[in-house]
């Protein structure tokens, strides 16, 4: 820093003209008679005073701090550092935000995809082992056994033959579809009593007769083991059991071998 003496009108009077000066005074006040003729204690005392004031050396004035240039471009170029390093850590600060919300949302994206793919492939093994089973066959009474086989020759067929095979199936025992289908035939049918006509989805029909009720309406879709009715002993029959034929066609005479038919879909007979 640079330091300045006061200049000008400020500076103080030298000592000689300061006692001058006060001499003066003094002369001024005993010429009028001020200090001698009254002879007043307060104003000898005052004008003493006066005196000793003017006489007192002045106070020196307060210092002038003068900056040159170069420690005020020192300033300015901190304080412009400052600002710059302020903002960098800002921009730093803004990066840093956005790369973390970049981060979170690839990783949501992420998961978001994995889940979607886990969904996907939960579903395509559902539909897989919906078509596995509807594509399945299995026996129409559970657990029973083939009773009459098929073409079995006798007079208790009119065409003189068996045209299908018998289970075994006491009365009230459940009958259900041997695979998926659509009903086209339920009531009555003559000879075979309460009977069922399922067209499966292969093209293939199958028929369940000597029902004591039945379940299943014509039109309604069925899937394999779904219930359609009941076993008993209607139309021409000797006792309780269940008659199942596998066709061609959905009449009569279009019949094919039953077990083989269930053999050929997987079902062990």
């Amino acid at each position: 820093m640079a330091f300045t003496r006061a200049t000008g009108k400020h500076r103080a009077r030298s000592r000689m003209t300061r006692r001058g000066a006060n001499m003066a005074k003094v002369a001024t006040l005993t010429a009028a008679g001020v200090i001698g003729t009254l002879g007043s204690p307060a104003l000898a005392a005052d004008a003493e005073a006066a005196v000793a004031q003017d006489a007192a050396p002045a106070a020196a004035p307060a210092p002038v701090i003068v900056i040159d240039g170069s420690l005020a471009a020192t300033i300015d170029a901190q304080a412009d550092a400052q600002h710059l390093a302020a903002r960098k850590a800002e921009a730093e600060a803004e990066a840093k935000r956005k790369a973390e919300a970049k981060r979170k949302a690839e990783a949501k994206r992420k998961a978001e995809a994995r889940a979607k793919e886990a969904r996907e492939a939960e579903e395509r093994a559902a539909r897989a082992a919906e078509r596995k089973r509807l594509a399945s066959f299995q026996l129409p009474v559970a657990g029973s056994p083939v009773t009459t086989g098929y073409r079995t020759g006798g007079a208790l067929w009119s065409s003189g033959s068996h045209s299908g095979v018998d289970f075994r199936a006491a009365s009230g025992t459940s009958v259900v579809a041997v695979g998926a289908g659509t009903v086209v035939e339920a009531g009555w049918g003559g000879a075979y009593g309460n009977n069922v006509v399922i067209r499966m989805n292969d093209g293939t029909f199958t028929q369940y007769g000597h029902l004591s009720s039945i379940g299943v309406s014509v039109g309604q879709s069925v899937t394999p083991g779904a219930r359609i009715g009941l076993s008993g002993s209607t139309g021409n029959s000797t006792g309780p059991h269940l008659h199942f034929e596998a066709r061609t066609t959905a009449e009569y005479g279009s019949d094919i071998d039953p077990v083989a038919y269930l053999r050929a879909h997987g079902v062990g007979v």
